[in-house]
């Protein structure tokens, strides 16, 4: 098992930066992938961004250019970089593990963007 631990979201005006982070209850070395997703208001969840345990990383085409997903090894902690950010970005942001054939998902952190 697995627990996520996610921090890092807030309100911030349009055009603005969050970043957030998800740091595992187990080493990252032993978790295959760490993804973000994240659910809007009245919406499905949506993919976000992945990096493997390799440091290869994958985003959805609407995020690319404004997200970084990024890992600090040191701090055990992955992290989203948010830039740019606009009132469709508004949404509860969660982090997931995979690791073993299992999934984990965090608590989820809201990020809201006024415009």
């Amino acid at each position: 098992q697995v627990q996520l631990v996610e921090s890092g979201g807030g309100w911030v005006q349009s055009g603005g930066s969050l970043r957030l982070s998800c740091a595992p209850s187990r080493t990252l070395s032993s978790i295959d992938r760490m993804d973000w997703y994240r659910q809007g208001p009245g919406k499905p969840r949506e993919f976000v961004a992945y990096i493997t345990s390799t440091g290869s990383t994958n985003y959805a085409d609407s995020m690319k250019g404004r997200f970084t997903i990024f890992r600090v090894i040191a701090e055990n902690t992955v992290y989203l970089q948010m830039n740019s950010l606009k009132p469709d970005d508004t949404a509860v942001y969660y982090c997931a593990a995979h690791f073993g054939g299992s999934l984990a998902w965090g608590q989820g952190t809201q990020v809201t963007v006024s415009s």
